[in-house]
């Protein structure tokens, strides 16, 4: 039975995670109703606090901002700050230091960021929508997106029709919303793969990120929280970024085997490696959508771009993307004007020159050093040496990192 609903809405958001739960609840605070179409069911909370994801988003001060504007930063069950950043070459020349060690939570003011796992953040981001939006709808699919004259039509799986002005694509890497509007993608296969657990260490992670560069790829490992109180502190979410065939050969590794040699790869980082949940791998591989906007549509998020899958820059970016759209909707609704052509294209000059710049203007080893956890081509060309010895470079580099010079011309500006 088709239901088709007759009134034309201002905004319909496809996909309810975490940037396009952001995206409608900056547009909710500013004013703005969106109707979101969310593929995914009503979380379990139980469920979901009780299950520990051995993956982790490193979230920005720029995403930890947003997410603080929209109420939803305090709500999240756990997450693990870290005041230290330690990035070194494996032959030992070359290591640099940010922040610094601590045995304790970090202050606000000494944090760098926050490792998140992302069902726990998927949950307090659901738990807000369900409280602030009046039209928020789970499990439901799309069946087809058209443009209709000034509009776009909707069709759902359960018959029903949406007519709205304005379509924000916010449905992941393979965007429906993206294929429907015949935008094509510019795709960089790099051969290499992410592999990635939680692991438990001998020493503790004392609140600071690790990267070391490996021949065979950089290999991070970043601070998360544990389930058992005993062990807050040792256990740590690692990303190893490698050559397809070394991914697929260690993945299989028994647990003995692997704890082994990544307590030997990681030269004892933190002493030896006890303890690795499973294993799983991803394809490494950069996307880029040739456009973001058309009219009365956007994308954003990894609907527009996927820069690397594993590193948690791709969150950070896509929830600058929300917040840059939001603040030029916004801006231009205070002038009687909503989602036209040239407000679009405003949002996509301010995000995709940036995005694609990452991925576009290196070499695949380049790329792979930009966007693994630290953005360490900056320090490697002014060596790393020197990078550590002037604080003005320091600061430099992490003003790059935080993401907060983005939001600087916007009404989320710190």
């Amino acid at each position: 039975m088709s239901h088709i609903q007759t009134d034309i809405l201002e905004v319909v958001i496809v996909g309810g995670g975490l940037v396009g739960g952001l995206t409608a609840l900056l547009l909710a605070q500013g004013g703005v109703q969106a109707t979101v179409l969310d593929a995914a069911p009503v979380l379990n909370e139980s469920k979901v606090l009780s299950t520990a994801n051995p993956r982790v988003l490193a979230l920005s001060q720029a995403t930890i901002h947003l997410l603080k504007t929209v109420n939803v930063w305090h709500e999240i069950a756990r997450q693990m700050p870290y005041s230290g950043m330690q990035v070194w070459n494996k032959n030992g020349y070359g290591e640099i230091n940010f922040g610094q060690m601590s045995s304790h939570i970090p202050s606000e003011a000494q944090t760098l960021g926050s490792m998140v796992e992302p069902s726990i953040l998927n949950l307090a981001i659901q738990q807000k929508m369900l409280e602030q939006l009046k039209d928020y709808r789970t499990q439901v699919k799309v069946m087809r997106v058209e443009q209709g004259i000034n509009v776009w039509h909707i069709h759902l799986a359960d018959g029903t029709q949406l007519t709205t002005k304005l379509v924000i694509g916010a449905d992941g890497a393979n965007s429906f919303v993206r294929d429907q509007a015949f935008i094509d993608l510019d795709i960089l296969d790099y051969q290499q793969a992410g592999l990635t657990c939680a692991i438990r260490t001998a020493e503790p992670h004392l609140h600071a990120a690790r990267q070391i560069f490996l021949e065979t790829g950089p290999l991070a490992f970043l601070p998360m929280s544990s389930l058992k109180p005993e062990q807050e502190g040792f256990w740590q979410s690692i990303v190893w970024t490698l050559p397809n065939d070394f991914a697929e050969e260690y993945a299989a590794l028994e647990d003995d085997a692997f704890t082994a040699l990544l307590t030997r790869e990681s030269h004892y980082m933190l002493g030896e490696v006890l303890e690795a949940t499973p294993r799983a791998q991803f394809p490494l591989k950069a996307r880029a959508a040739q456009q973001y906007v058309k009219a009365g549509l956007a994308l954003i998020g990894d609907a527009a771009h996927v820069i690397h899958p594993l590193a948690g820059q791709g969150v950070n970016i896509g929830c600058l993307d929300a917040a840059i759209l939001c603040d030029v909707l916004l801006h231009d609704l205070k002038r009687g004007v909503w989602a036209h052509e040239q407000t679009l294209k405003r949002y996509e000059h301010l995000r995709k020159g940036q995005n694609d710049a990452m991925m576009h203007s290196m070499s695949a080893i380049g790329w792979m050093e930009k966007t693994t956890f630290f953005p360490v081509v900056w320090a490697r060309n002014f060596g790393l040496k020197q990078v550590e010895q002037r604080s003005s470079l320091k600061d430099a580099f992490m003003a790059q990192a935080n993401g907060l010079s983005s939001l600087q011309n916007t009404c989320y500006a710190i």
